[in-house]
């Protein structure tokens, strides 16, 4: 990823904004004395966390179990594809694969009735990122009472199940199974859509409930029997998708002001972060350097008086090793 570019500083901007605020230490694993060098640091660490191939770290002479010897109240978190067990755990994947096998990718539709390519990596983030997060805090939190360590089997492909949670319901319960675009929150319905206005921006409309619905149906001048609850999903998306055609995404956001309709106008990413709301919570206030030159810093998901300092350099690669490895 240092290779990435745009370039910030040495290395590329991706690596920069995801690894702020760490130090770096270089060694080659494959090395004889690998595991000598890290020694102390493994002494010391109350986590680690890896991403290889299940089996991989065993053969470095990593694996947990040849840790925990040296200290025995580790918390070893490893993170994989599909989980360190099962058909599918030697498979090469990335975010897309696991998403399209998972489920969650055949449930979204384009205007062709094809799946659309999410533009975040949903499985790398809500599949292991975050719970990863979760389950070390639950194993520290147990050690706190027990000093016992801890091997955490983490698969971002499994994770992604449960972010389907209204579909596995209706599937297990009504064996009501839902397929791509034909659901409340997959395009399927009115109340929950995309449509196109005069001057070729987008509207983002969820009046989901009723009194949303209603005032949404109101501000727009939708037919009354088009608003109805027996009303055909499609029928009522074409007569709404016709009125907001009429109108520019100006007049739309007009219109809007004040009124609880649960309605957006699509925003670019450029004006997503220009908005008044991220300045005033203070989203973007943290820097990050490298080069000579800062840029905002991700705003991660964490309370301000968690987040340190508000300028974190980008790591070189290699910078702490006399540091870290000195035994």
């Amino acid at each position: 990823m240092r290779s990435y570019l745009p370039k910030f500083g040495d290395d590329s901007v991706n690596f920069a904004l995801l690894n702020a605020g760490k130090r770096s230490v270089a060694i080659d694993l494959k090395a004889p004395d690998a595991l000598e060098r890290l020694r102390p640091l493994v002494a010391e660490a109350d986590v680690l966390i890896e991403q290889f191939r299940p089996g991989v770290m065993d053969r470095l002479g990593l694996g947990y179990e040849a840790l925990k010897t040296i200290n025995p109240h580790l918390i070893y978190c490893a993170i994989s594809g599909w989980g360190q067990t099962g058909p599918k755990a030697m498979m090469a994947a990335h975010d897309l694969n696991y998403l399209a096998e998972s489920g969650i990718l055949g449930l979204s539709a384009g205007a062709n009735g094809a799946p659309v390519i999410p533009p975040v990596l949903i499985a790398d983030l809500a599949g292991g990122a975050y719970p990863a997060v979760t389950n070390i805090l639950l194993a520290l939190h147990r050690r706190e009472k027990t000093g016992e360590g801890a091997y955490l089997d983490v698969s971002m492909g499994e994770n992604l199940l449960s972010l389907a949670y209204w579909g596995l319901g209706n599937g297990f319960a009504a064996d009501q199974w839902p397929a791509g675009g034909d659901a409340l929150v997959t395009g399927g319905s009115p109340r929950y859509q995309i449509y196109r206005t005069s001057d070729d921006r987008f509207l983002a409309a969820a009046p989901i409930e009723d009194k949303f619905w209603e005032n949404f149906c109101s501000a727009i001048g939708l037919p009354p029997e088009m608003r109805a609850s027996d009303a055909n999903p499609r029928e009522a998306i074409d007569a709404v998708g016709r009125i907001v055609a009429t109108k520019t995404a100006a007049d739309w956001r007009a219109i809007f002001e004040g009124k609880d309709v649960c309605c957006s106008i699509v925003a670019s990413l450029k004006d997503a972060v220009a908005d008044p709301h991220v300045e005033a919570r203070g989203l973007l206030a943290r820097e990050i350097s490298a080069g000579g030159r800062s840029i905002p810093a991700l705003p991660v998901p964490i309370s301000p008086q968690f987040r340190g300092s508000n300028v974190v350099p980008s790591p070189r690669l290699g910078a702490d090793n006399d540091e870290q490895l000195a035994g």
